[in-house]
């Protein structure tokens, strides 16, 4: 008698994967339809884990408010620590704060400085969000979430998937040995040594800010005009809050 074979599972069944397709489609859209008006943003990445009293909580909220005074809605994930100050800097300067939060094991609440907030349960999702609607993208100091959407921005540029946006990787002491390792990358051939100068290194929010100014309101036109209003037809008035002042915006956003 035959031996019986056994083997790993393979793909889902038709219909789990065509329910998975629905899920992903239906936040997808979701997402459009509340962050449609946003207008151009500035992401900014950065650790969950820092209290207000951490020096970087501060550095993080000095650029999220000098970012709205540039004229840009901030993103950010959405969560406490880096994120929380960011959103709080434009928010506290009368900008237009935006958290693109995601569900977790363990409770991610959206921190209360956000005018305009979604909720996302696929990370690639999320991560999609941020990169469609981000004319740059600030790196402060975070874990591995950070590292991931750092090296995802930096993949999509260097593959020419987005446009050249500017990069900021903030806090020379905390990103030492990474642009450390980046020099170890050239030199053995795995990147090329052009790709370095996608990324701005700095200690000063002020250079960071300047630098962004320079590689998106100049480079790509932005200009300030009023918002578009909602579409009543689309019920687009249902995903928009009221607070939406003057912002930069892109005549092809």
């Amino acid at each position: 008698m035959a031996k019986k074979s056994y083997y790993l599972e393979g793909p889902r069944s038709r219909w789990q994967e065509l329910k998975f397709t629905f899920r992903f489609l239906s936040e997808t859209i979701r997402g459009f339809r509340i962050l449609h008006f946003v207008g151009p943003c500035i992401t900014v990445f950065g650790s969950a884990r820092f209290k207000e009293d951490h020096p970087q909580y501060g550095q993080a909220r000095e650029m999220g408010k000098q970012l709205a005074k540039l004229g840009f809605t901030v993103m950010t994930g959405g969560g406490p620590g880096i994120m929380e100050a960011a959103n709080r800097g434009a928010f506290e300067s009368g900008g237009r704060s935006v958290g693109c939060n995601i569900v977790l094991p363990f409770e991610q609440k959206p921190n209360p400085y956000v005018d305009k907030e979604v909720t996302f349960h696929y990370f690639f999702i999320r991560k999609f969000m941020m990169f469609k609607y981000s004319y740059g993208f600030v790196i402060m100091p975070g874990g591995m979430g950070t590292l991931d959407e750092m090296f995802e921005a930096l993949t999509l540029i260097q593959t020419h998937k987005v446009e050249n946006f500017p990069v900021v990787l903030f806090g020379k002491d905390y990103w030492k040995k990474l642009m450390e390792m980046l020099d170890t990358m050239v030199a053995e051939g795995t990147i090329d040594a052009n790709d370095l100068n996608l990324v701005r290194y700095t200690d000063s929010v002020e250079e960071a800010v300047q630098h962004i100014a320079a590689h998106s309101i100049e480079k790509f036109g932005l200009k300030r005009m009023r918002t578009p209003k909602p579409s009543r037809v689309l019920l687009e008035f249902i995903f928009r809050k009221k607070r939406l002042p003057l912002r930069a915006t892109s005549p092809h956003a």
